[in-house]
């Protein structure tokens, strides 16, 4: 699989970015709902990757930059065809390694808390992320889990 820095213009990411967030204004209230949309990824604080396999979208995420030591993950999503291939694996280990490289010494993520995130909550706490209170600018939701970890 191949990954690479995506400047979000493609019609495959917005296509899985829209699915993205259909699921999310499924499973959770509105005020709950932390997912980005294709404009506010374009941020400079924010890298986007896409995983690619074999010229197929396989999943995305990004790295944001909320001060010079810490770092969110956002937009993690593995496209339905390839869920549970490993991709959401390959891709978290990318940005970690990408967070070390650029220096950060913590990075958090927030999550949802029904059953719908299990996966992904556990996918992050098997790579050592652990529960943590909101960071940045979250505050206590319960429809939220917030994760953290140090690098």
């Amino acid at each position: 699989m191949d990954i690479r820095i995506d400047d979000l213009r493609g019609p495959e990411i917005a296509a899985l970015l829209q699915e993205h967030l259909r699921d999310m204004h499924r499973v959770s209230p509105p005020e709950s709902i932390h997912a980005l949309d294709l404009e506010s990824l374009r941020k400079p604080e924010i890298t986007f990757w896409t995983i690619w396999d074999a010229g197929i979208l396989a999943g995305c995420g990004a790295i944001k930059e909320l001060d010079p030591q810490h770092a969110e993950i956002k937009s993690m999503r593995t496209a339905s065809s390839h869920r549970r291939k490993g991709v959401a694996k390959q891709l978290l280990q990318h940005l970690l390694d990408e967070a070390k490289q650029r220096g950060y010494i913590r990075v958090s993520l927030e999550t949802g808390s029904m059953d719908f995130f299990r996966p992904a909550r556990a996918l992050y706490a098997s790579f050592g992320f652990e529960h943590c209170p909101p960071f940045a600018d979250y505050i206590e939701d319960s429809n939220s889990v917030f994760m953290t970890k140090e690098l």
